[in-house]
């Protein structure tokens, strides 16, 4: 038996998935000389193709974001969320491998330098993306489940936004002090 989720949480986390590929994608539109600067970086892209991956890289991050709202895609773009996560992590983990920490994750509106923590990161959006792709149980959604949705989605980009700024400060090496 293949379980299913409730309508709601599954709408939820493709809300927050699509959430997070929306925000990706605008930073790197709205800064493109930075982004394409930071994919140089990891050396795994010929130069000459950088500029065009770059472009790729940001419409693909904005593809998902839009069809992730659109529940009649199925879990194509889930899947596509999964497999793209797992690409970033393949490209830090070559890196780290190489020995190069210093080098921006191009990943957010700051630098932030790569690490096992962003791998770490990105393995916990792979198992939500796979949870979303588990299909729906039958319950049809009500209107108090958009409340739901929309509550648990900001909930989940909240802890998101969290999690990145812990991950920053500690691979920064200059943690924040919370004044007393």
């Amino acid at each position: 038996m293949t379980p299913a989720l409730d309508p709601a949480l599954r709408a939820t986390l493709r809300c927050a998935l699509a959430l997070l590929w929306l925000a990706a994608a605008s930073h790197k539109l709205r800064d493109m000389a930075r982004f394409r600067d930071a994919l140089a970086g990891y050396q795994l892209v010929p130069a000459a193709a950088v500029r065009a991956a770059a472009g790729l890289v940001a419409m693909v991050e904005l593809g998902l974001g839009l069809t992730l709202l659109v529940p009649a895609t199925g879990a194509v773009p889930v899947f596509a969320t999964g497999a793209l996560l797992g690409l970033y992590s393949l490209a830090i983990s070559v890196n780290l491998m190489r020995g190069r920490r210093t080098l921006d994750c191009g990943c957010g509106a700051r630098p932030q330098p790569i690490g096992e923590g962003l791998v770490a990161r990105n393995a916990v959006l792979v198992a939500i993306a796979l949870v979303a792709a588990l299909p729906a149980n039958g319950r049809a959604l009500v209107w108090i489940d958009a409340a739901t949705i929309a509550g648990g989605a900001a909930a989940l980009a909240a802890l998101y936004a969290a999690a990145d700024a812990a991950l920053a400060n500690g691979a920064s090496g200059h943690p924040r002090r919370i004044p007393a």
